[in-house]
């Protein structure tokens, strides 16, 4: 397993001083940083400290809000420690495992930041660069901010090719997808609620008009646990792409993609199937296979249209659910933080 020095800014112990510092406890917060955490009872005391040291003394009004994602060891105990050491930590417990994105969108719902950061526990970012990642924001200059990985790490090869993929399959400023990120809270509103789609995040954002940008940011080894990608993610991945790509193309207008392919079919049927008329009265002769394209052709042609109508009415539909969405999530009333 390789070992991780810590940075003298970095160290675990936190001073009287700053321990409970009041300026990070504010009525209100400009930034939250939302944290998932599955199984992260080693690395969450080191994170908060690391976090108070990166923020002391800073004019932005920060909270961390931790989402215990189902972990199975002592998470949710450390986390309630900590919350008497540091006003500025929440916490929200999921009982079972829910995912990234899942656990992204419980933080987002109780978040009071108008800037959300994703931030994951593990300690491979340093939460010092969170000062780093909202800057942009702050300043109006974007309003999204992406971590670009700097220094080596397992999974490189897996992360190149994914964000090859990606910009071959979307127009996207940036190198990097999958990495830390800082983002305005309204970008969740347009974020459909599907599994891993936060991967998508920065895609989707961009396709809707929002400027992206990025800033070199250092990974480091884990400080502690286990890395929860599994080779099996890979494949998903990449029909999660897929499912992203024809989204953003033909999510609004289904019929574009199957009423055109079902007309280019059933063209080709009524072509062949004059043309096979034609030759039967002229020459007298018919062919078989040619029958057999022409009832293919008008068949599928016919379905796949039927199915561009059935997929308008259903995308009328979920614009109507999204805008829904968008109105409870706006009226939605902050709670005290716990199980769901």
């Amino acid at each position: 397993m390789a070992t991780w020095t810590t940075p003298a800014s970095a160290s675990p112990v936190v001073n009287a001083e700053r321990a409970r510092p009041r300026a990070l406890v504010p009525a209100e917060v400009d930034v939250s940083v939302l944290v998932p955490a599955k199984d992260e009872a080693e690395n969450l005391p080191l994170f908060m400290a690391q976090f108070a040291d990166a923020v002391a003394g800073s004019t932005t009004r920060y909270e961390v809000i931790v989402i215990d994602d189902g972990s199975t060891d002592a998470t949710w105990t450390v986390l309630e420690t900590l919350k008497r050491e540091y006003p500025w930590l929440r916490s929200l417990r999921h009982r079972a495992r829910r995912g990234i994105a899942d656990a992204l969108r419980s933080g987002y719902l109780h978040a009071r930041g108008e800037i959300l950061v994703f931030y994951p526990a593990d300690l491979q970012f340093l939460p010092e660069d969170i000062p780093r990642l909202v800057a942009p924001i702050l300043a109006d200059d974007a309003d999204m901010v992406t971590g670009f990985k700097q220094g080596k790490y397992e999974k490189a090869f897996v992360s190149r090719v994914y964000n090859w993929l990606s910009r071959v399959l979307f127009d996207v400023p940036v190198k990097d997808l999958n990495s830390v990120k800082a983002y305005r809270r309204e970008i969740m509103h347009g974020l459909p609620v599907r599994p891993d789609w936060h991967r998508y995040m920065i895609v989707i954002a961009a396709a809707q008009g929002f400027t992206v940008t990025e800033i070199p940011v250092p990974l480091y080894p884990r400080h502690a646990g286990k890395s929860k990608f599994g080779i099996g993610r890979i494949p998903v991945g990449v029909l999660d792409m897929l499912s992203v790509w024809f989204e953003l193309r033909f999510g609004q207008k289904p019929l574009l993609a199957f009423g055109m392919l079902g007309a280019v079919l059933f063209g080709i049927g009524l072509v062949a199937g004059l043309g096979a008329v034609l030759v039967r009265v002229i020459g007298g002769v018919g062919y078989r296979p040619v029958l057999t394209l022409v009832e293919t052709c008008l068949l599928l042609g016919s379905v796949f249209f039927a199915t561009g109508i059935l997929g308008e009415q259903i995308a009328v539909q979920r614009a109507e659910l999204r805008e829904l969405r968008r109105l409870v999530d706006e009226m939605h009333v902050d709670r005290p933080l716990g199980p769901e």
